[in-house]
């Protein structure tokens, strides 16, 4: 069956469509989230610590915050959203009674994802410049590890939507999969500093640990040669995460 871009566009627009229905709903708590870590951290416990990496503590989470505003906006799409239109909707279902096919469904919902992390991470950003946390213009540059993380996050959430038997196991995947990363991916404190030896590479494992630091290296206005390495590490494990996900979203849909 012949790829037809159209078709995956078909999809994004009807989960375009069903979105703007509810988008405030949608919108605000997960909007919100970094909002709050951003007011509670950066200027609660910022008043207590003079700096971080040389520079204030707000202005050190600011970047890592992006990342995961969009992290957070691709993950939730393509998780319990998915897997509602899959299990119990059976929307899928009915797109495959027309002329669109599993690979179709499964570009126009990476593309929805990666629209939903552009949002998500889009108004954060915005936040930050009218707060003054986002150094014009080079942050401009962090905008496409909005678009990188988006990209990611829906291959891995896909990855496992697609495996997963039952919609409670999403905890698991939240709690000690998501939450970890938040944690320990060089949004709160500067990884270089507090690991060494064998557990920065452990740490260069983590998924979120590489559009933080390409968008923190933008909001310094510098360029460090590892950001090619950060490149290649998300383009390279989402498109790995992607064609695995195709076989398995073939064998789901077509069963």
């Amino acid at each position: 069956m012949t790829f037809s871009l159209p078709h995956a566009l078909a999809v994004w627009r009807r989960n375009a469509a069903m979105y703007g229905r509810t988008w405030m709903y949608n919108l605000l708590p997960n909007f919100f989230e970094p909002v709050l870590y951003l007011v509670a951290i950066g200027l609660g416990v910022g008043a207590y610590v003079s700096e971080m990496a040389g520079m204030s503590y707000a202005e050190f989470l600011a970047p890592g915050l992006v990342c995961v505003a969009a992290m957070n906006g691709a993950s939730f799409e393509v998780t319990y959203n998915i897997y509602v239109r899959l299990t119990f909707d059976k929307a899928y279902d009915a797109m495959l009674t027309t002329p669109i096919g599993p690979d179709e469904v499964l570009a126009g919902e990476v593309l929805w994802a990666m629209t939903r992390a552009s949002i998500y991470g889009g108004c954060f950003f915005l936040v930050l410049v009218l707060w003054g946390l986002a150094p014009m213009p080079s942050a401009i540059l962090a905008l496409p590890s909005i678009l990188l993380s988006g990209l990611l996050f829906a291959a891995l959430g896909i990855a496992f939507t697609l495996r997963v038997p039952s919609i409670d196991l999403f905890s698991f995947y939240f709690t000690l999969f998501l939450t970890p990363l938040f944690l320990f991916s060089d949004v709160f404190f500067p990884l270089e500093e507090r690991l060494a030896g064998a557990w920065l590479w452990v740490a260069e494992l983590l998924p979120l640990l590489h559009p933080v630091r390409i968008a923190r290296c933008a909001f310094r206005g510098e360029f460090r040669a590892i950001i090619l390495w950060d490149v290649v590490y998300l383009l390279g494990l989402s498109t790995a995460l992607l064609w695995w996900s195709r076989s398995a979203v073939r064998e789901r849909l077509m069963s």
